[in-house]
């Protein structure tokens, strides 16, 4: 009884850990393109991961606008509940928000029920600030669980990683360093992943990123490659790319201004019990 049961919960917990292979990005690339960011020949998505914050976000959206591209956001829900107005800026410029979970914790930690509840609860409350629902979801880490894929498709939300990243959340990191790993992983386009927020390590990686940003564009420009959100730059499968609306300019102000910020700690399902 004692070897069926440590065999049954040996196999649950590999039916539930599974879908975290994903992660891997030869694999990836090679037998899940769609999850791997593939787009349209030429074209670049360009992403970023746990925001807001109001240090660091305004700035990217300044340099977005000076550049004249759109990009997606994928936000987390406790910190987009405390900067509501800078999410509503996000949206305002014409940028794409996306669902990064409430918390950045590793779903394969989460419950299924505690996954639903949190992924819900950031879907539910970014559509609320924003008036639009959000379609594209990536898990904490890019580390995804069943029960995470599972809610994804009840709650609408399509999953989706990267191409090729950064590492800007990293100790030491320079724009030098961030530009030259993204670079070596993006080819004639793709899904690129960096991160406008160091709230998971408080290290001020963010600012390598911003000083990556204006070369990596131009680089890009250079060579022919186009950048947008990830629904402007659908690749082949995915639903077609939408038009590209005019990024619209950001008033200047002091970079980093508090938007809107007010006290929340615990996530849904923990404040549900």
């Amino acid at each position: 009884m004692k070897t069926a049961l440590a065999l049954a919960a040996a196999v649950a917990l590999g039916a539930h850990a599974a879908p975290a292979a994903a992660f891997l990005p030869g694999p990836r690339r090679a037998f899940l393109p769609r999850l791997a960011g593939a787009t349209s020949p030429g074209h670049v998505a360009l992403t970023f991961d746990d925001g807001p914050a109001a240090e660091s976000t305004p700035r990217f959206l300044q340099l977005l606008a000076d550049h004249d591209v759109r990009a997606t956001f994928f936000l987390l829900g406790a910190e987009a509940r405390k900067a509501p107005a800078l999410v509503r800026e996000i949206a305002a410029a014409g940028h794409e928000i996306g669902v990064h979970g409430w918390d950045h914790r590793c779903l394969l930690r989460r419950s299924p029920r505690a996954t639903h509840r949190d992924l819900e609860a950031t879907r539910d409350l970014l559509h609320r600030i924003t008036g639009t629902v959000p379609r594209w979801f990536r898990p904490p880490y890019g580390v995804f669980s069943t029960a995470s894929l599972l809610s994804a498709r009840r709650l609408g939300l399509t999953p989706i990683l990267w191409s090729t990243w950064g590492f800007d959340w990293t100790e030491g990191c320079t724009p030098a360093s961030i530009h030259r790993r993204v670079t070596g992983g993006l080819g004639d386009g793709g899904t690129i992943l960096l991160h406008d927020s160091d709230i998971t390590t408080g290290n001020g990686a963010w600012r390598a990123t911003l000083g990556a940003l204006p070369g990596l564009i131009a680089d890009g420009r250079r060579r022919g490659l186009s950048f947008g959100s990830l629904d402007e730059t659908a690749g082949p499968g995915t639903t077609a790319a939408r038009p590209k609306p005019p990024v619209r300019p950001r008033p200047r102000h002091a970079p980093g201004a508090p938007a809107g910020r007010a006290a929340a700690t615990g996530s849904p399902a923990e404040r549900r019990g």
